[in-house]
């Protein structure tokens, strides 16, 4: 089997050598094609471009497949808990019992934000975008944490700013949530664990006990972990490039949020939502919808069906699926809207057409559904996938930086007037 690939450019062979990752995945390594030929690749979106060498989440979308360093994502959302796989992502391993209940220790002490970041709310105008708040409020950790900018920190002091940022993540969203209510902020709880301290600082009253829904409880432990890392996705990159200038980890993972934000990456499972509520508008005939999805002439889209990397069954949404159903059952939820994603989701499994296509529900769909039902404006979506994916944006920050990786510097084909002058 060769090891190298040729290139010929103007009678003359160049050689570049293949490499080969634990996976049986290959890419040809060009790092030296300028220097060796003067010409370099194009390639929009860097849809064909390896960036880099990771060993974190592995992704096979012909297949279905999913693993976060080695492990199954199927195993990982049925056996472990959010911040046992958030260890596993960070550090390479997964935590020992005593390792864990010591990294939930360290989160917990430091869940609390300055109480000077309150005023920052009230700076923001009613209407704000939750993610633009989400975004500004982590980049400002800065301010509070300038020790964190030094980009020669010790590894403890690496760690320090890690559990910071993982354990003010959870405060930072559910106050977001909170002030778009007018309700009083709820502080949180070191006896909590991390998911039911996020449901209590959310959905919590000053005025009363907090009972949380275990099987609630079970669906965001399920949701955040299948959110947790997705390779090198738009916000993913985004926080590497960022990182790659010694950029601190905050703004990092700010500009990642940023990234997310965009209806085309992070957006999607609030764009189901919204497809939903304009079927219901129309009268709710989904069988009228669905054959303006078939209908190659009607700019309608099912959305939160099939998947731009997934080429089969979205493996995560085979998990969400039954979360998605237990929370509809425990809640006893009459909601015309989930009814009729319900019959979206059947003609999507049963109709032909769409198994043709494999175009399944993702977990876009069932992830909209199930903050709907727990009662989560469609607006904070979006914050939610960024509290899930925060782990993977932190071990990929982390991975760069420990790799001594260079600044990212992409290229790019001149295409515009030469040879002008002044008069």
């Amino acid at each position: 089997m060769s090891t190298t690939a040729e290139i010929k450019i103007d009678g003359q062979t160049y050689e570049f050598p293949v490499i080969t990752g634990t996976e049986g995945e290959k890419a040809i390594d060009i790092s030296k094609l300028r220097d060796l030929t003067g010409h370099i690749t194009l390639d929009f979106g860097y849809k064909n471009t390896g960036s880099t060498k990771s060993a974190i989440t592995f992704l096979d979308g012909e297949q279905g497949v999913l693993k976060y360093r080695g492990y199954p994502i199927e195993e990982l959302a049925e056996k472990a808990s959010f911040l046992e796989v958030a260890y596993l992502l960070i550090y390479g391993e997964l935590p020992s019992k005593e390792t864990l209940d010591k990294f939930q220790k360290e989160i917990s002490m430091h869940t609390l934000i300055h109480e000077d970041m309150k005023k920052f709310f009230d700076g923001y105008p009613s209407k704000s975008h939750p993610m633009a708040q989400l975004s500004s409020l982590v980049c400002s950790l800065s301010t509070f944490y300038p020790e964190s900018l030094e980009p020669n920190q010790t590894e403890e002091e690496k760690n320090l700013t890690i559990i910071k940022m993982l354990a003010k993540m959870t405060t930072i969203v559910a106050f977001i949530y909170k002030k778009s209510l007018g309700h009083p902020l709820i502080y949180p709880k070191n006896k909590y664990d991390y998911i039911t301290n996020y449901l209590w600082m959310t959905f919590g009253q000053r005025t009363e006990d907090f009972e949380p829904n275990p099987k609630v409880v079970s669906a965001m432990n399920k949701l955040l972990i299948l959110h947790a890392d997705h390779e090198q996705n738009c916000s993913t990159s985004t926080v590497r490039m960022v990182g790659s200038a010694h950029t601190g980890l905050f703004a990092s993972i700010s500009a990642g949020v940023s990234a997310l934000w965009g209806p085309l990456h992070g957006g999607a499972n609030q764009a189901v939502i919204e497809m939903l509520e304009k079927i219901k508008a129309d009268g709710g005939d989904t069988d009228k919808w669905i054959a303006k999805a078939k209908d190659k002439n009607d700019p309608f889209r099912m959305m939160g069906f099939g998947h731009r990397v997934y080429k089969n069954f979205d493996p995560r949404a085979k998990i969400i699926k039954k979360a998605c159903d237990d929370i509809l059952e425990s809640l006893g939820i009459n909601d015309p809207v989930l009814e009729i994603a319900k019959k979206l989701e059947q003609a999507a499994l049963t109709d032909q057409y769409f198994i043709d296509r494999k175009l399944y529900p993702n977990v876009d769909f069932y992830s909209g559904i199930i903050y709907r039902a727990l009662g989560i404006p469609t607006e904070m979506f979006t914050v939610l996938f960024a509290l899930g994916r925060l782990p993977g944006w932190i071990a990929q920050w982390k991975e760069m930086r420990t790799n001594k990786e260079p600044i990212g510097r992409p290229r790019q084909v001149y295409v515009g007037d030469v040879d002008k002058h002044m008069k």
